[in-house]
C-alpha cells in the first residue's frame, strides 16, 4: 500500500489486472529510445568543453592527469613572434619576361618614327635607351609581397630561364616609379613638360610578374620549419591538482591538452568508444528507472502521460546541462535540478521523486569535471525538496521549499570545500551565487504546476484546495438550489476524510470528491428526498422505471456539469463511481413487489458505474451510502447505528463493489469503526434538562 501517494494516483483508468498490449509496449520502448537518443545527442564528448581555464586563479576541478601523450603547444604570441622572425628571410618569386621590354621599346620607336613633337631626334634615342635600362632593372606588377616598401633589406627571387637569383627589392620599380625615374632623368629633366605630353607611361608595363604559387610554397616551407610545440606531456603525467594556482606554464599545459583533445575528436568522424560508452551509461540509467516503475509503480508504468512526464524531465535537465557545458555558459549549479523531484512529489510519491532525481543527477554528472561535488550537492538539495513537499497545501510552502533546498545545497557545497581545501580564502563564491539563483528559479515551480496539470492530466493538492472553495460556481449553485444535497455532501466529505486518515488514503482528495459527487442533483433537485419539503414527492406521479431513471441520471448529469466546468478527471471519477454499478434499490424492489410475475431488464435500474477503482473512491461510496441511510433511522442508539453501518458496508462487499480497488478487509473494518463513532457523535441524544420546581407559598 502507498500511504503517501498523491491525487494523481486516482486519475488512472480502472483495470482488473496489470497488463499492457504490444502496442503499448512499443510506445514505451519508443519513449525510452527517444529519451536516450536525445540525451546522448547533446552530451559533449571532448574534454575541452568540460572545464573553464582561468589564468591566475585556483583550479576548481578535480586533479587532472594526462590520459594520452600530447605536445605542449607554444602560445599564439610566441608562435607569431617566431613566424615574424622566420619571414624576414622570405623572398617572394617573380618571373622575368624579357620580351616585354624589347616589345615596348620597339612600340615606342614605331609610334614616334617621324620624331617627337617639339623635340629633336636626340631625345628619341635617349628615351629609348632609358626605357631599355628600366626594363633591364625590372618593373614589377606590385611590391606588396615584398612587405614594407621602405624596408631596404627586403629581397626577392627573380626567375630567369628556370634559374632564380636574389635581387634587392629597392632595385626594381613599379610602373609609377619607372615613369617618375624616366621623366626626372638628368638628360630629359629640362624638357619635362614636353615629355609629359607624350604619354610615355603607355610604354611602361611590368616585366616582373609575381609568381603566387611558387612564393606561397616558399613561404609555407619557412613556416613549417617553426615547431608548434616546446615539449611533450607523457601519459599519466599530473597536469594540475585541485586548488593549485593556474600559472603561465600550467596554463599552456592545459591549453595544449584542450587543443590536442579537440584535434583528436575532430579527426575521428566515426562513432568512437566514448560515444558508445555514453549511450550505454544513459541507457542503463533510464532502463533501471523504467524497471523500478514496472516492479514497484505499475500504475505509473501503465499510464503513458506519467511516463511522458518522467522522460521529459530527464531530457530537459540533461540537455540544458549539456548545453551549458558545451558552450561554457555560466555554471551548471544554476540549473534548478531539484524542480524535477518537486513536480514528481506533488503529483505522485516521494520514492519515485527520489529515484527520478538520482537518474537525472547521475546523467548530468557524467558531463562534468567535478561529478562527485555535483552529485553530493544536488542529491542533498533533492532530498530537502522532497522532505519539505510532504504536503503541498499553500503557495507559501513553495517559498520555504526553495529556501530549504537552497540552504541545504549551499551547506553541502561548503562542506565539500572544507574537505578539499586547506585555505577557505580559495572558496569560489560564484558557485554559491549560482545556487542562490537556482533557488530563486525554484519559485517558478508554482506556475509550472498548472502547465504540468494541463499537459499530463495531473491534479495537485493546491488544485484540490481551490476546488474545495465554497464560492466555486458549482458548489454555490448547489447550496442555493439543492441545500439538502449540499449539506449531505459536506457531511459525507467530513466522514470520508476521517476514514481516509485512518486507512492511509488522501483526505483532501476524498473530501473534494465528496463535495462534487452529487452535483448532478442540481439539475432536478426536487426528485431527491433531502431536497423535498412540505410533503411534496414528484415520484408519486412517475412509474418505478421512470423514477429510477431520474435518480440514476444524477450521475450522468453530474459528469456533464463536470465537463462544462472543466473539473479534473480525478473528480469526475468520484461522480461516476460513488454508486458503482449498483441499483436504485428502492424503486427496483418496489417494482418487483408490484410485478411479481413479470421479467424486467435490470439495467433500467442500474447505475452506469464503474465500480470504485481507488481506495478514496471506495471510502466515498461507504460514507455516502451510510450517511444517506442514517437519516432514515427511527432512533439513534449505538446499536442501531452499528447495525446500519455493518449492514450497508457488508452488502457492498458481498455485491463486489470493491473488487477492483486496492482496499483491504482491515481498511473496511477501520471504515466501519470510524463511521460508527462519527455517527454516534453527530446524532448523540441530548439529555433532558430538569425543570426548576416552584417553591410552595407559605401561609
Amino acid at each position: 500500500m502507498h500511504n503517501n501517494l498523491s491525487p494523481y494516483m486516482r486519475t488512472l483508468t480502472p483495470r482488473s489486472s496489470f497488463s499492457i498490449t504490444w502496442r503499448e509496449l512499443i510506445w514505451r520502448l519508443a519513449l525510452i529510445i527517444g529519451t536516450v537518443a536525445l540525451v546522448v545527442w547533446f552530451m559533449p564528448r571532448d574534454s575541452s568543453l568540460t572545464f573553464k581555464i582561468e589564468k591566475g586563479k585556483p583550479w576548481r576541478y578535480a586533479d587532472l592527469t594526462a590520459p594520452f601523450d600530447f605536445p605542449i603547444y607554444k602560445s599564439d604570441a610566441t608562435i607569431k613572434a617566431e613566424k615574424d622572425s622566420a619571414l624576414r628571410d622570405y623572398e617572394p618569386y617573380y618571373t622575368l619576361h624579357s620580351d616585354v621590354g624589347r616589345s615596348q621599346v620597339r612600340a615606342f620607336m614605331q609610334t614616334y618614327a617621324n620624331g617627337l613633337p617639339g623635340l629633336s631626334d636626340d631625345y628619341k634615342s635617349i628615351i629609348a635607351n632609358r626605357l631599355a635600362t628600366l626594363y633591364t632593372q625590372g618593373i614589377v606588377d606590385t611590391k606588396e609581397p615584398l612587405g614594407d616598401p621602405s624596408d631596404t633589406t627586403s629581397t626577392m627571387r627573380v626567375v630567369v630561364d628556370n634559374r632564380a637569383v636574389s635581387k634587392m627589392g629597392t632595385s626594381v620599380y613599379t610602373a609609377m616609379q619607372a615613369y617618375e625615374a624616366l621623366i626626372h632623368d638628368e638628360a630629359l629633366n629640362a624638357r619635362r613638360e614636353e615629355l609629359q605630353q607624350l604619354n610615355l607611361n603607355d610604354f611602361i608595363v611590368p616585366n616582373l610578374i609575381y609568381d603566387k604559387e611558387r612564393s606561397e610554397l616558399s613561404r609555407q616551407e619557412l613556416l613549417n620549419t617553426i615547431p608548434q610545440a616546446s615539449g611533450v606531456a607523457q601519459r599519466g603525467q599530473k597536469i594540475i591538482s585541485r586548488g593549485t594556482l593556474v600559472d603561465e606554464q600550467t596554463y599552456m599545459l592545459l591549453e595544449s591538452y584542450v587543443k590536442e583533445s579537440e584535434r583528436r575528436y575532430a579527426a575521428d568522424s566515426k562513432l568512437n568508444i566514448t560515444y558508445f560508452g555514453e549511450l550505454l551509461y544513459v541507457l542503463l540509467l533510464v532502463v533501471a528507472f523504467t524497471v523500478y516503475l514496472s516492479l514497484f509503480r505499475r500504475e505509473y508504468f501503465e499510464h503513458l502521460p506519467s511516463l511522458g512526464l518522467f522522460y521529459s524531465l530527464i531530457v530537459l535537465f540533461s540537455v540544458l546541462a549539456s548545453l551549458l557545458v558545451s558552450h561554457n555558459l555560466l555554471h551548471v549549479y544554476i540549473l534548478p535540478v531539484a524542480m524535477a523531484p518537486i513536480f514528481v512529489r506533488v503529483f505522485m510519491d516521494s520514492r519515485t521523486a527520489f529515484m527520478l532525481h538520482v537518474v537525472i543527477v547521475l546523467i548530468v554528472a557524467s558531463v562534468l569535471m567535478r561529478p562527485f561535488d555535483f552529485i553530493a550537492v544536488e542529491v542533498t538539495a533533492g532530498l530537502a525538496a522532497i522532505y519539505s513537499m510532504r504536503e503541498l497545501s499553500s503557495r507559501s510552502q513553495l517559498f520555504w521549499t526553495a529556501a530549504l533546498t537552497t540552504v541545504a545545497a549551499m551547506l553541502m557545497n561548503f562542506a565539500i570545500y572544507m574537505i578539499q581545501e586547506d585555505d577557505l580564502t580559495r572558496i569560489d563564491a560564484s558557485e554559491f551565487n549560482y545556487l542562490i539563483v537556482a533557488g530563486i528559479l525554484l519559485f517558478c515551480s508554482y506556475p509550472l504546476l498548472y502547465i504540468m496539470e494541463r499537459l499530463f492530466g495531473f491534479t495537485s493538492d493546491i488544485t484540490l484546495i481551490e476546488l474545495s472553495d465554497m464560492n466555486k460556481p458549482l458548489l454555490r449553485r448547489m447550496s442555493e438550489v439543492a441545500p439538502g444535497t449540499f449539506q449531505h455532501s459536506i457531511q459525507v466529505g467530513n466522514l470520508a476524510a476521517e476514514i481516509a486518515r485512518k486507512v492511509g488514503a488522501n483526505p483532501l482528495l476524498v473530501r473534494t470528491g465528496a463535495l462534487y459527487h452529487d452535483i448532478g442533483k442540481t439539475q432536478n433537485p426536487i426528485y431527491f428526498t433531502e431536497n423535498q419539503s412540505g410533503g411534496i414527492n414528484p415520484h408519486e406521479q412517475l412509474s418505478c422505471i421512470d423514477s429510477a431513471q431520474m435518480i440514476i441520471s444524477h450521475v450522468t448529469e453530474g459528469l456533464k456539469l463536470a465537463d462544462k466546468h472543466n473539473l479534473p478527471d480525478v473528480i469526475k471519477n468520484f461522480i461516476s463511481t460513488h454508486h458503482g454499478q449498483g441499483k436504485a434499490k428502492y424503486f427496483y424492489v418496489k417494482w418487483k413487489n408490484d410485478h411479481p410475475d413479470e421479467e424486467i431488464d435490470d439495467l433500467l435500474f442500474t447505475y452506469p458505474g464503474p465500480n470504485p477503482f481507488t481506495k478514496e473512491q471506495a471510502v466515498l461510496m461507504m460514507a455516502d451510502a451510510v450517511e444517506a441511510a442514517s437519516r432514515s433511522l427511527p432512533d439513534y442508539t449505538e446499536q442501531s447505528i452499528r447495525d446500519l453501518v455493518t449492514r450497508i458496508i457488508d452488502t457492498q462487499v458481498s455485491e463486489g463493489y470493491f473488487r477492483e480497488c486496492p482496499i483491504t478487509f482491515r481498511d473496511i473494518q477501520y471504515s466501519k469503526t470510524v463511521l460508527i463513532e462519527k455517527l454516534k457523535t453527530i446524532y448523540h441524544t441530548r439529555i433532558s434538562y430538569p425543570e426548576l420546581k416552584k417553591e410552595e407559598v407559605q401561609s
